[in-house]
């Protein structure tokens, strides 16, 4: 496939202006302290595996609305902490899986919660998280549900549930709290900016392939799923245009980047027609923090750098979960 998107050297250069509400902060803080209202109540349910090597549990915790969320924690068999911490968020459509899907992290010596998402994971990946939340008419699938007003929009639970997610790996007593990451691929990349740029004293964050990003240009760029959702609901609501976008400028990744501080690693793919290089450079030449880096991989699509990314995240992310243990030492 050839490249679709603007050349190299002009995504690197590409900061488009993204609109942004005047109240961005004020929603997501009045967000925030509403569903700190609802104790966490975070429960950590041993798992019966034929894994010798890591011991898994079964997680449940209070998210968005007090909604009971779902996800894995994996830790090293013979941990006796206080460990490091991977936060991972999933792809469109995915769920938290089986447990056995998720052991690298926790090979490596970290301790890991994989977040399921809220009514997701029956595309791939099984989900076990009903989302009790209608809305509105929307498009098939997740990305036009309550898409005519912010504090209905589906991603603001699950942006809420994410950040519940961190506190709930932090409440771990075998988690260090003061050293934790997040991380994630596509929405899962999506979800990571959010968080970085909700919960100021995170470790590190790596978006690969991030989705969720400068929805304007994606909803208009790519007509793949699922950036076709939204066009889909405006070729239908035709009146909602200025309506929609102005929804979805509260869940930009852009405007979290903008407000994101921790080291991080991005990536993109070159021939990534999902979530094109030029809506994650958007959100990767935004980012606030000084400490960051972007991986591209020139010639691949939507599946990007894959166990390749996976090789320098595992290089990368230690060096600086650890680190932090070496600083405060």
């Amino acid at each position: 496939m050839p490249h679709f998107d603007l050349p190299l050297d002009q995504l690197r250069e590409y900061r488009p202006e993204v609109a942004q509400p005047d109240d961005f902060d004020e929603f997501w803080a009045g967000t925030l302290d509403e569903a700190r209202r609802h104790d966490l109540a975070p429960a950590f349910e041993p798992v019966d595996l034929p894994l010798t090597g890591v011991r898994v549990h079964d997680v449940t915790f209070s998210g968005f609305g007090g909604h009971r969320i779902k996800g894995w924690l994996t830790l090293p068999a013979n941990a006796t902490g206080p460990l490091p911490a991977v936060v991972e968020f999933v792809g469109y459509g995915g769920g938290r899986n089986l447990p056995h899907t998720h052991l690298l992290w926790a090979t490596a010596g970290f301790a890991h919660l994989v977040m399921d998402t809220r009514g997701q994971g029956s595309g791939w990946g099984t989900g076990d998280t009903e989302d009790p939340v209608g809305s509105a008419p929307a498009s098939p699938g997740s990305m036009t549900r309550g898409i005519l007003d912010p504090h209905d929009y589906y991603y603001r639970r699950v942006f809420t549930d994410a950040v519940r997610a961190v506190e709930t790996a932090r409440s771990h007593p075998l988690v260090d709290p003061s050293r934790v990451a997040a991380i994630g691929s596509s929405q899962g990349g999506g979800i990571t900016l959010a968080v970085g740029g909700l919960v100021p004293d995170l470790v590190a964050i790596a978006p690969d392939v991030p989705f969720l990003c400068h929805f304007r240009r994606s909803a208009t760029l790519t007509g793949r799923e699922p950036y076709a959702e939204i066009a889909r609901y405006l070729k239908a609501h035709r009146r909602h245009e200025e309506q929609v976008f102005r929804t979805l400028s509260y869940f930009d990744g852009v405007n979290f980047a903008s407000r994101g501080r921790a080291p991080a690693l991005f990536s993109t793919a070159l021939e990534d027609m999902v979530c094109p290089p030029s809506t994650v450079f958007s959100a990767y030449n935004a980012y606030a923090g000084d400490d960051k880096q972007i991986e591209v991989f020139s010639f691949n699509g939507h599946e990007g750098g894959g166990p390749f990314l996976q090789d320098t995240l595992l290089h990368w992310l230690p060096q600086r979960l650890r680190g932090r243990a070496a600083s405060t030492a």
